[in-house]
């Protein structure tokens, strides 16, 4: 474990002068499930932890029905699951945040973390992009907001620059003829890390789909928004060949390595299957069907 300073901003303000000065050696901490990790096994130097906690916007969770949900980019994942707003109007969100770890872990882990981590399997990332997120970032250049699909720009990377940090993720209000779902696919129980991660959302029209976004992740270099499995729904019936095409769409986007957790067939083809079945379980949320989360809370 590296020998490290930990400081404890109050307001976005101080945690910006804390990241700036600290340079490349200083990273935010909101749960420390990931970077903690990172700092025991030195894959990157870290002289500075940024614990962003005390700061009330990073642990706050508005939800208004017009405008739609903002969670604090440090709002741990029990939280997320113990609110009655956001379990009501946000299930592929519960789906996610049942699943990161075990009860301990979603005491600490938090949706801006497991996004900053920029991980390609993170496992709610392809649930913040088919629901429109938006993260919040602040720094010494002040404020922007950058769509959660732009976010990451390779395993471990992304937009941040020196001094920034996400304050906050926001998502649009929900549509009452829309649903979403979150799945993913892991060897075993005991081996946390997705060979495959998948989220599709839709707007129905009656059987027709109005709108759809399909995110696959694990299987490139950033977990991927598929624009092609959309085009291949939208304005269509949602039958079996039009989901289908869209399965097959993800396959195509996918471009998977060989590792020890899946082979790259395993990969492409857990893309298609994974597609498949969110959108079929966002249909049923859409129709007004109960599809339990996979979390089981």
């Amino acid at each position: 474990m590296q020998a490290l300073k930990v400081v404890r901003p109050t307001t976005i303000a101080e945690a910006i002068e804390q990241l700036n000065e600290g340079g490349d050696g200083a990273r935010p901490l909101a749960g420390g499930t990931d970077v903690i990790v990172i700092a025991r096994a030195r894959v990157r130097d870290i002289d500075v932890l940024v614990d962003v906690k005390q700061i009330p916007e990073l642990t706050a969770i508005e939800w208004d029905p017009d405008s739609g949900l903002t969670i604090g980019a440090a709002t741990p994942c029990y939280e997320l699951y113990g609110n009655a707003d956001v379990v009501q109007n946000y299930p592929a969100i519960i789906d996610s945040a049942t699943l990161i770890g075990g009860t301990g872990i979603q005491g600490r882990a938090s949706f801006g973390g497991n996004l900053c981590n920029s991980s390609p399997s993170g496992d709610t990332i392809p649930t913040q992009i088919v629901l429109e997120g938006v993260a919040n970032i602040a720094g010494p250049n002040g404020e922007r907001s950058v769509p959660v699909e732009d976010f990451c720009t390779g395993p471990g990377r992304n937009v941040l620059g020196q001094g920034e940090f996400v304050v906050s993720i926001s998502f649009p209000a929900p549509d009452a003829s829309g649903g979403a779902r979150f799945l993913r696919f892991i060897p075993r129980n005991e081996m946390d890390i997705a060979v495959c991660n998948a989220a599709s959302a839709v707007k129905l029209d009656g059987d027709t789909v109005r709108w759809a976004r399909v995110s696959i992740g694990a299987v490139a270099p950033t977990p991927l928004l598929v624009q092609g499995a959309a085009d291949a729904l939208v304005g269509k019936p949602l039958t079996d060949e039009t989901i289908e095409a869209a399965a097959e769409a993800s396959k195509d986007a996918a471009t998977p390595i060989d590792d020890m957790r899946g082979s790259i067939k395993q990969r492409k083809h857990l893309s298609a299957v994974l597609t498949r079945r969110t959108l079929q379980q966002a249909a049923r949320r859409a129709r007004g069907e109960d599809i339990p989360s996979v979390g089981g809370h």
